[in-house]
């Protein structure tokens, strides 16, 4: 197998013979992209680039040399004096070093890329989704907080511009924390369609900024009828073939099996065959030959970040542009004696550093050189010329990565005639994974006659070790709030003084147009009429004795599986009356007193860290275990998850356990629950006055000091309209009548595979793209969910499931007061799913964006 960008055949024509995709634009566009499969719900193909340096070895010049260029006409674009005052930001993994190399490009620029990797002590400055991958979750972590919070231009890279949405959700997030008035996108190729061609403009009227694009080539990718659903059997058809392939030394018909995947060496310029009758999948699995690695000590500068993940500044880029030749010197006088194809092979994220070293590297040896990457994203090798995955190496992952162990791929390297590879990994990368015998080096070895490794110091910031200041005592009624003092003890300040509240059409422009986070605010609280009122009293009748059944499982569940004497610490403020009520249940059930307190999170800021060192300084974390009162998509179950692990590498103690126990969990995102039914708990139906007049909690920077729990307000002036405390009573007066009914429950549950299977996420994501909202955070599912929407945001539409009944009694006469379309839908995981307003102006509550008087 001879893998090369110019040999003559399109490395997209196989996809696009099977598939019928079309690939249209710029001349040169299929010099710059080939096609492949993968296994993905969302889109089956896959573009590949050949001058990103990820998926397909390139020049290194080449590489840089087109991120290099793109900066160029950046710079050109802006001027010299709005360039000088512009920040670079890159997409984590595949952007990463073509980021980079466009912030070189400008001059002056700083560099700042998302990551993957959490990292102990340090706090997000924001965070995103990248709606079509794999996997999704991006951090920004500046060393340095000012980074992000100046008003020049903004400058977003990533390999490709497809539907736009990773950069519209990313220019939203961050315009709401730091506005400014420019921004840039950069992509080595722009392939939206004519329908996603508008969204840029309509985000820069939408937020009141100006949004410039800069591609090195345009083209759009047609894709027939049915393509995602022929693209995965295609996939799983050939993934079958080379499974068989692996076991089996006997060819399969019209498959050609490889000699270098049985081979310790392939031949440079090409391998032998059996069975020439057809391309095979081709992915290495076998047991790799022991290979003897080479270390090499590159003398990597004292203190420089090994790339963009915690900020690369301009003077960071003079110390590397010294040392490059260095560095590059000791790697020449590594290499063997007559190595003519070399590979210098970076690690996901660390694109950077092993691109630079080896561009200085290329004109130093005779050698011919080449770069790539390994990633994270599966996807399917055809051994066909017209293909751009021509093959995959197969290792598991070894940087303890955050969302665990998984297999990662380095693609087109085994048979591409590399007598050499330089592994560059960071030093959180070096561990005994990556020499395990399935590991890299030794997947490498098993195809390429010299390995070396370089490893680049992981720069780690500096963080600043102070004594935490003495965090106060719980708040508790009457004083703060109307639930006795024993049922819950609030983790907040009272904020009851400060005015926060602003009408709700306000606080979603603001919200919407990047102008405020939701937590800085509150929503005026809904003073429910009588008629409203009747339904909850109705719907707590109706559903007294289900919740009753419901707060019994979860609650011996707890008690079975987590600890005997659990902690409950309740998410405010929806999570606080299933607390109260689990506390109840274990005092009624086994005359147990257990600790409860309401702690804050919120979503993109995380859990209250404070709270968690109050917490940690009083109780076992391994007793804690967290309480909310249902799901929707699992939006702050992946919140707490996230911010849990962060806090115990920063403060260094360990054992809070971040699986959630809900009342209900119709997202199907936990395994601690009572039920997954999706029906009305009438504590959804109202806001203070069902949960101890308390508001939502309140995260801003003026109210809420670095050692400060998050606040909140007591709002004393609507006691008269209270029902707290009877609500608890009329759900716990049905304990006696449902204890048979929770022992069986709670025993087939013990049985049960209850492994989360996220639907509800997949459900959101499909109907924000369904809807055209592109949004998964306006939509918002369950019947919970959507109450919520009614009272606190601004609703666009209703979707109700077809047959639903009383369960939606109290959405439809909120949507009727308010002036919003109810759709009944046959095909809903929910009982309902409120959207809101996508396309967000001032007064536009109702789906023709008119304001309606409640």
């Amino acid at each position: 197998m001879n893998i090369a960008v110019n040999n003559g055949d399109w490395s997209g024509s196989w996809v696009a013979e099977r598939l019928g995709v079309e690939l249209e634009g710029d001349d040169g566009l299929r010099a710059l992209l080939g096609l492949a499969l993968r296994r993905n719900p969302k889109r089956a193909h896959l573009l590949v680039s050949n001058v990103l340096g990820k998926h397909v070895p390139q020049s290194p010049a080449v590489v840089y040399g087109h991120g290099f260029a793109l900066g160029r006409r950046v710079r050109d674009l802006l001027g010299e004096t709005e360039a000088g005052r512009a920040v670079v930001v890159g997409y984590a993994e595949t952007a990463t070093g073509l980021g980079h190399s466009v912030a070189d490009g400008i001059g002056l620029a700083p560099y700042l890329h998302s990551t993957r990797r959490p990292v102990p002590g340090m706090t997000p400055a924001g965070g995103f989704e990248e709606s079509h991958s794999h996997a999704t979750s991006h951090l920004l972590l500046p060393e340095d907080p000012a980074l992000l919070s100046g008003d020049g231009p903004l400058v977003l890279v990533d390999d490709e511009f497809s539907t736009g949405n990773t950069i519209l959700n990313t220019i939203r997030d961050l315009h709401a924390r730091y506005p400014r008035k420019r921004y840039v996108v950069v992509a080595l190729v722009d392939m939206r369609s004519p329908a996603d061609a508008g969204r840029l403009d309509g985000l820069a009227d939408e937020i009141g900024a100006r949004v410039d694009l800069v591609a090195g080539a345009c083209g759009t990718v047609k894709l027939p009828d049915g393509v995602l659903a022929k693209g995965q059997e295609l996939v799983a058809r050939y993934e079958e073939g080379a499974a068989a392939a692996d076991v089996s030394a006997a060819p399969l018909a019209g498959v050609a099996v490889e000699a270098d995947d049985r081979s310790p060496h392939p031949g440079a310029r090409g391998t032998a065959r059996t069975a020439p009758t057809g391309p095979r999948a081709t992915g290495d699995r076998t047991a790799p030959t022991a290979s003897h690695v080479t270390g090499v000590d590159l003398h990597w500068p004292h203190g420089l970040p090994d790339g963009g993940r915690h900020g690369f500044t301009p003077a960071h880029r003079i110390r590397l542009e010294t040392a490059l030749p260095a560095m590059a010197a000791r790697l020449a006088e590594a290499l063997p004696l007559g190595a003519r194809r070399v590979l210098a092979l970076g690690f996901e994220e660390l694109m950077y550093a092993p691109l630079r070293v080896a561009r200085e590297l290329e004109p130093l040896v005779a050698a011919e050189v080449r770069y790539s990457t390994t990633t994270r994203s599966p996807v399917l090798a055809v051994d066909d010329p017209g293909y751009a995955i021509r093959s995959r190496l197969v290792f598991p992952a070894h940087d303890d990565p955050a969302d665990g162990p998984g297999e990662r791929y380095a693609y087109n390297v085994a048979g591409a005639g590399f007598d050499a590879v330089v592994v560059f990994v960071d030093s959180a990368g070096d561990t005994p994974e990556l020499h395990a015998p399935d590991g890299l080096l030794a997947r490498l070895g098993a195809h390429v006659p010299h390995v070396l490794l370089a490893v680049v110091p992981s720069y780690v910031p500096a963080l600043t070790e102070e004594s935490p200041a003495m965090l106060p005592e719980p708040l508790r009624g009457p004083a703060f709030s109307s639930y006795p003092p024993e049922d819950v003890g609030w983790l907040l300040q009272d904020l009851s003084e400060v005015t926060l509240e602003a009408p709700t059409e306000e606080r979603e422009e603001a919200i919407q147009s990047g102008g405020a986070h939701y937590a800085e605010s509150l929503p005026v609280e809904y003073q429910p009429s009588e008629r409203y009122q009747a339904l909850f009293h109705a719907a707590l009748e109706t559903s007294a004795a289900r919740i009753a059944q419901a707060v019994g499982v979860v609650t011996e569940t707890v008690l079975a599986e987590r600890s005997a004497r659990p902690v409950l610490v309740s998410l405010a403020r929806a999570g606080t009356p299933v607390g109260v009520l689990m506390r109840r249940w274990a005092q009624f059930r086994y005359g147990a007193e257990l600790p409860h307190y309401a702690v804050s999170i919120v979503r993109g800021r995380g859990i209250d860290a404070n709270a968690l060192r109050w917490l940690a300084a009083r109780h076992d974390p391994r007793d804690v275990v967290f309480v909310d009162g249902w799901t929707g998509k699992g939006a702050i179950t992946r919140e707490l998850a996230e911010a849990v692990a962060e806090f115990e590498e920063r403060e260094g103690v360990f054992g809070f356990d971040p699986e959630i126990a809900v009342l209900a969990d119709p997202g199907s995102c936990v395994r601690t629950y009572g039920t997954r039914e999706d029906f009305l708990i009438p504590s959804a139906c109202l806001n203070s006055t069902v949960s101890g007049l308390i508001s939502r909690t309140v995260l801003r920077a003026d109210l809420v000091g670095p050692d400060d729990f998050h606040g909140a307000k007591f709002y004393r002036e609507l006691a008269e309209a209270d029902v707290s405390v009877a609500f608890l009573d009329a759900i716990a007066a049905r304990f006696g009548e449902v204890v048979d009914a929770v022992d069986a429950a709670v025993k087939e549950l013990a049985a049960a595979d209850r492994t989360p299977t996220w639907e509800g996420w997949a459900a959101v994501e499909r109907i924000s793209e369904e809807y055209g909202i592109h949004d998964v955070n306006l939509v918002k599912p369950g019947v919970g969910e959507t109450t919520r929407v009614l009272l606190r945001r601004v609703p666009w539409k209703i979707l109700a499931r077809a047959g639903a009944g009383a369960d939606l009694d109290h959405v439809r006469l909120l949507a009727e007061q308010r002036g919003v379309p109810v759709e009944e839908v046959g095909e809903l995981p929910y009982t309902c799913v409120g959207l809101i307003h996508p396309r967000f102006t001032r007064g536009a509550t109702g789906a023709d964006g008119r304001a309606v008087n409640l």
